[in-house]
Order: structure tokens, then C-alpha cells, then sequence
């Protein structure tokens, strides 16, 4: 059984930056893809950033291209998220997710963090 913690959400003014946290427990990510996704109210949960744990292949959303970079620490069994020049429409809860096909369905994700909120001021 995989568990995932998320954090380092906050409250920061447009045009700043937030680090995201993803930390594996119980298991290695070692044959795994790992995502980030993002749920604003009202709207349903949308692919933010995908890294394959085995190569470090990376993908993102064409909303965060150029500001959000995902990154991997094998030893820490952890996922970073590195937002920069964010937007109040990047508001939302952000969720890691473990699972393994490259895909930005979210539903065939196998495994879930809680969930940390990002809140971009204007």
C-alpha cells in the first residue's frame, strides 16, 4: 500500500512562486508515473504535470508550460512541484498521484495525496 503526502500550499501574490511536495510512504516509485492535478470549485479535476519515475520523462499541461517545472529526488522517494509566475487562475487544490500508465485521466490513477490548496491573490 502506497501513501502519498502533499504539501507546501499557501497563499501567494501573482507572479510568485510555491514549491509543491509529494512524499512517498510504504513504497518506492520506482515503476511508476507520478502527476500532479489540480481541482478549482466547481470544476473538475484537470492534469497539471506528469514525470515517469523509471526515466524522468516529464509532460505538463499547456496552461503551466514555461512556469511549472516537475522534478523527482530518488533517495527522498519524492515529487516536487516548482510553480513559478503564478496566476489567480491557478487556484485550486493540487493532488500527487501514483499509477501506472502515462496518462492524464485521472481516474486511472491508483493512488492519491490529501490534497494542498494553492491560493494566487491578484
Amino acid at each position: 500500500q502506497v501513501q502519498l503526502v502533499d504539501s507546501g500550499g499557501g497563499l501567494v501574490q501573482a507572479g510568485g512562486s510555491l514549491r509543491l511536495s509529494c512524499a512517498a510512504s510504504g513504497r518506492t516509485f520506482s515503476s511508476t508515473v507520478v502527476s500532479w492535478f489540480r481541482q478549482a470549485p466547481g470544476l473538475e479535476r484537470e492534469f497539471v504535470a506528469r514525470i515517469d519515475w523509471s526515466d524522468g520523462t516529464t509532460d505538463y499541461a499547456d496552461s503551466v508550460k514555461g512556469r511549472f517545472t516537475i522534478s523527482r529526488d530518488n533517495a527522498k522517494n519524492a515529487v516536487y512541484l516548482q510553480m513559478n509566475s503564478l496566476k489567480p487562475e491557478d487556484t485550486a487544490v493540487y493532488y500527487c498521484a501514483g499509477g501506472r500508465f502515462t496518462t492524464t485521466h485521472a481516474s486511472l490513477y491508483d493512488y492519491w495525496g490529501q490534497g494542498t490548496q494553492v491560493t494566487v491573490s491578484s
